[in-house]
């Protein structure tokens, strides 16, 4: 199957740098197994029930991007993954985001996107943050 990108799209209200945090953060995908070949070691790997093949789908950590201030309410590719007889056909964003205050540049951490929405306020600018209409889509790359 190849590569496949992971697109964000977001409106950003006073906070830039939204990304997900650790080597260890979670990507909440669904999946489809068509019946095809593939080998290799990877993130995650699941036997197919009907041939036992085993399809995998490995996060490309090196392309892992941040979506940015001038990113929003634009599709933005912020991460890849090498699909080999799966396919992400569904994204849930949840824990684990973190953002920085557009001029202040204040940490926010632990940011939940499982409403599709996330406010604050940035104490040092003395103005609301947020984080709005959060959508994805998958392309090929």
């Amino acid at each position: 199957m190849g590569k496949i990108g992971l697109q964000l799209k977001a409106t950003l209200e006073n906070v830039t740098h939204l990304r997900p945090v650790g080597d260890d953060f979670r990507w909440y995908l669904k999946d489809r197994a068509p019946l095809k070949g593939g080998r290799g070691s990877a993130t995650m790997v699941q036997k197919c029930k009907l041939c036992s093949r085993d399809n995998s789908i490995d996060i490309l950590s090196n392309s892992i991007k941040p979506y940015d201030a001038e990113d929003s309410e634009k599709f933005k590719t912020i991460v890849e993954f090498e699909c080999r007889g799966l396919e992400p056909v569904d994204f849930q964003p949840q824990a684990g985001f973190a953002a920085e205050g557009t001029e202040t540049g204040t940490a926010f951490s632990d940011i939940n996107l499982l409403e599709k929405d996330w406010t604050d306020y940035d104490e040092k600018a003395q103005e609301s943050v947020g984080i709005y209409e959060v959508t994805h889509k998958f392309v090929k790359c």
